[in-house]
């Protein structure tokens, strides 16, 4: 394993809800990260537990997160280690309530 995926999969492991994404929960950068921060919010959230890794900033991490879920987009969400996926995976979750139900297990 590389020194990058190494650093994200010690990112995936140490943090309950982890989110990839391009700005951070303050200020995204792109409209799917944005509805993603909105999503986690929706699904009660406390956004003090969200750890983001702006890929903006880090460009090695943006292509090798992509690489470690085998999944080519941004944002990606991690919540307890596992990938839960993109911005339209989190959305279908948050309607038919399984993320709200994940998010409760990390409180």
């Amino acid at each position: 394993m590389d020194a990058v995926h190494q650093q994200i999969d010690e990112l995936v492991k140490t943090n309950d809800v982890l989110l990839f994404m391009k700005g951070n929960a303050s200020f995204p950068q792109c409209g799917f990260s944005g509805r993603a921060i909105q999503v986690l919010k929706a699904s009660g959230l406390d956004l003090k537990k969200l750890k983001t890794i702006n890929v903006l900033e880090e460009p090695e991490i943006r292509q090798g997160i992509k690489e470690y879920s085998n999944w080519s987009t941004i944002p990606q969400l991690y919540v307890k280690g596992e990938f839960v996926g993109g911005s339209d995976i989190m959305m279908e979750m948050f309607e038919s309530g399984e993320l709200t139900q994940l998010i409760a297990g990390t409180n």
